[in-house]
């Protein structure tokens, strides 16, 4: 006789189901994923099928799913990149909210509200879906370029802002006045301590203790204790981050970026996105759920009514601020569109404001579902971008790699540039076939009138480079012509095919050092050749004689190679003392420390005038 079946085992294949099916339903009908969660938790929830009547509770195990979504971009975050963003972060951001806030209290003031209430209602709408935004982002593959490290700078200010604002709302509060006020002003002082010593706390743990847990942890061989060991850094960073006061999220990118630079960050990528996939799709569907669907067609008029005007006086902030900014119109447009939802902490801020007093019961549900509506909205505008009269790359003629059937060739060459060209020639001249792929249409045009093959690709995506039989190549060669995107195709390489060699053109010597500490088989410095090159030609127009210059140039690559290893294991100040000042060709005394019993290489004893360590 069959038993009945477990109710929370039904919930579970039901809450599956309705992701599978909807995703590529909505996939295919290009609307996004986003959407296709919102619509299956409608669906599924209290106001639909009724197979979950309380959705918080889902709602608070998925916003892992958003914290998880912030530690791997945090991952993709090095500190030094997120110094350099701080300008966004606090400049753009900080005048994005300030500009969108007044905007909005005061139109929600000339809706009726009281002031206060005004505030609170604009700025739990300026506070951007971060879930939605990213999700948008990572679909359309711009989470890493320029303008979309512009807009994650901007939502993580607005993630620090949720702090402030609960403060401003006990302030508010009508309850606040005399002992109550002091006392919740003293709170709130305590509040901001507490955040602060809980990010120096997360900094310093992440910095100095991580490290060698993982280290530990790898010597066991046990690939279950390294996933479990990468839930609890993120859920542990999470949890600090709560206690404070702070958001989830935030701590969860702060520990990201601590371990940006660790040996251990892919393993780490790889063993927390298939919990950050799943979990990110639960949010949104707790998020459909959540709606009230009787309110909306109870009040649908006025409900819909606040929902155009408040992302419509929101996206002109937002474009407003871009172009203050000196965003192109194409960029603008797109950050406007992306953010001019609500998002998930104006949850957070309207049940602050309702539980003081400041926000009425029905007041905080019609806002909370404005938000939720605006967040339904947002994947139906982004197909709207398609239209923006932009410059768009020219394809005709043009054959991406994934389209070919088998591109796999001896060696695989990612950038047929000035330098690409000149690389390939001497593998040509010897028969070795070469799979090329470059992302700009008109060289590849240009390329094909010589009887060059070359397929369009973005050698920064590894689907592209499994397309591009980079597995199967005996060497890959990185001539592109930006750091980053060199920095990231040797990482996912040498991540992805260890024993495949990698050859790759660095930028300048810091570069050089970079790519180096990425295990890359080989680099070279662009200029560096050519300006040894030129030096010799000089050296023989002075009249010195050809062996004579040559035998300079040989001494200043052994000196360079020497200097080049010891700011490897120091800094870009270490090995100063090997640079040729003069005509002396005597190596002068080494100044720069080294660790004791640290042995050099032969090359760089040779240019110090030592002789290896024996064995």
């Amino acid at each position: 006789m069959p038993t009945e079946p477990s109710p929370e085992l039904v919930k579970t294949v039901v809450l599956l189901a309705a992701g599978v099916l909807a995703v590529p339903l909505f996939k295919r009908l290009r609307l996004g994923s986003v959407l296709a969660y919102l619509v299956a938790g409608l669906l599924i929830g209290p106001f639909g099928l009724r197979f979950f009547t309380e959705p918080e509770h889902i709602l608070r195990v998925a916003e892992l799913g958003v914290v998880m979504f912030l530690f791997i971009i945090g991952l993709e975050m090095r500190p030094r990149r997120l110094w350099g963003m701080r300008r966004q972060i606090f400049g753009a951001g900080l005048v994005q909210v300030v500009v969108c806030g007044a905007a909005l209290s005061a139109l929600g003031m000339l809706a009726g509200y009281r002031p206060a209430v005004a505030f609170v209602a604009a700025m739990g709408f300026v506070l951007t879906s971060t879930a939605t935004v990213m999700q948008l982002l990572d679909e359309r593959g711009e989470t890493l370029t320029p303008p979309g490290q512009r807009i994650v700078s901007i939502l993580l200010l607005e993630d620090l802002a949720i702090v402030p604002l609960l403060a401003i709302v006990a302030v508010l509060s009508p309850e606040a006045g005399g002992a109550a006020s002091a006392s919740r002003a003293a709170s709130n002082w305590l509040t901001v301590g507490a955040a602060l010593a809980a990010v120096i706390g997360l900094v310093a743990v992440s910095r100095w203790l991580l490290n060698p847990m993982f280290e530990v942890l790898a010597r066991s061989k046990a690939r279950e204790v390294m996933t479990a060991a990468a839930l609890l850094v993120v859920l542990g960073a999470a949890l600090a981050m709560q206690w404070s006061g702070l958001s989830m999220a935030m701590g969860a990118f702060v520990a990201g970026v601590m371990l940006s630079e660790s040996s251990f960050r892919n393993e780490l990528e790889a063993d927390i996105e298939p919990f950050r996939g799943i979990l990110l799709g639960l949010f949104f569907i707790s998020v459909g759920m959540s709606l009230d669907l009787g309110l909306v067609i109870d009040a649908w008029a006025p409900i819909l009514l606040m929902v155009a005007a408040y992302m419509a006086v929101k996206a002109l902030g937002v474009y407003a601020v871009a172009r203050l900014g000196r965003a192109g119109r194409g960029e603008s447009l797109v950050r406007a569109t992306l953010m001019a939802q609500g998002g998930e902490f104006a949850f957070v801020l309207y049940a602050a404001a309702a539980a003081t007093g400041l926000l009425d019961a029905p007041t905080a549900a019609v806002l909370s579902a404005v938000v939720i509506v605006s967040i339904a909205i947002t994947p139906l505008l982004v197909p709207l971008l398609r239209l923006l009269p932009e410059r768009r790359s020219n394809l005709d003629g043009v054959e991406a790699v994934q389209d070919a059937s088998d591109v796999a060739a001896s060696v695989l060459l990612i950038g047929f540039g000035r330098f690409g060209q000149i690389a390939s020639q001497a593998l040509l001249a010897r028969g070795i076939d070469l799979a090329i792929i470059d992302s700009d249409p008109d060289m590849i045009r240009a390329a094909a009138g010589f009887g060059f093959k070359v397929y369009y690709g973005d050698g920064t995506r590894l689907d592209v480079l499994h397309a591009s039989g980079a597995g199967r190549s005996r060497a890959i060669l990185v001539c592109v012509d930006d750091k980053r995107s060199t920095a990231r195709i040797v990482e996912l390489a040498k991540h992805e095919w260890p024993l495949v060699p990698v050859l790759a053109r660095s930028y300048d010597r810091q570069h050089a050092i970079e790519l180096i500490n990425a295990n890359v088989d080989y680099q070279i410095r662009e200029t560096f050749e050519s300006a040894l090159a030129f030096s010799i030609a000089t050296l023989e127009k002075l009249g010195a004689t050809t062996e004579e210059a040559a035998e300079v140039c040989r001494e200043i690559r052994r000196r360079d190679a020497a200097r080049l290893e010891l700011q490897v294991a120091g800094d870009l100040r270490s090995g100063g003392d090997l640079i040729l000042r003069d005509h002396r060709m005597t190596p002068t005394p080494l100044t720069t420390p080294r660790r004791p019993g640290e042995a050099l290489s032969e090359e760089t004893a040779e240019a110090l005038g030592e002789r290896p360590p024996a064995g």
